[in-house]
């Protein structure tokens, strides 16, 4: 049985997907094939703001619902509550990371769920970061250097963080080679 919580965010979502947001979807996620309702992100920002007290149990509720805007959704609320139980944050990120499906939700996760925990975990954060960088699973490669992102302000960890991109460099995917661009335009401006 769905929460209250649940009935009124899918309510919110089917009142504001519009054809135009499924339009933009499909043009800002090419080849995607998950259910999307086509809802603007403002829409699914406010969403998240509202419904965070939901807590961990409605991140995985929103997670197993499978729709594109229900992930993002999960991947949100999971980086607001992050503070509350960051070893858990960092299962919920695990679990994620099979069901990735596209660029969007994976980058959503990398970088959302993670604001809160960055400065107080980043042992933790490249722990996982190590262990996706060497998967079968290439958005599980790209979210490894997603991970790490925000670190690339910090001179200290790029040899960290090379590491990992040395890892992927030769890589065949598409979107794990623009995360390997990402992070070296990133070291390129620091310097």
């Amino acid at each position: 049985m769905p929460s209250n919580e649940y009935t009124a965010i899918k309510k919110a979502l089917l009142d504001n997907a519009t054809p135009e947001g499924l339009h933009a979807y499909k043009k800002f996620v090419p080849g995607s094939t998950q259910k999307a309702y086509g809802v603007r992100m403002p829409v699914l920002n406010e969403l998240a703001a509202q419904y965070k007290t939901g807590g961990f149990e409605l991140v995985k509720e929103l997670w197993d619902k499978a729709a594109y805007e229900e992930k993002v959704l999960a991947a949100k609320i999971l980086g607001k509550i992050a503070k509350q139980d960051p070893a858990k944050t960092l299962q919920f990120i695990e679990y994620f990371a099979d069901a990735i499906e596209d660029w969007a939700v994976c980058d959503t996760i990398g970088m959302q769920s993670t604001k809160l925990i960055v400065k107080t975990h980043q042992k933790e954060i490249f722990a996982l970061a190590t262990k996706f960088n060497t998967s079968k699973n290439f958005w599980k490669r790209r979210l490894s250097l997603v991970l790490v992102e925000w670190y690339t302000r910090d001179k200290s960890l790029h040899p960290l963080i090379k590491k990992l991109t040395k890892g992927v460099e030769n890589d065949e995917e598409y979107y794990v080679k623009k995360a390997v661009a990402w992070i070296e335009k990133n070291f390129a401006k620091g310097k």
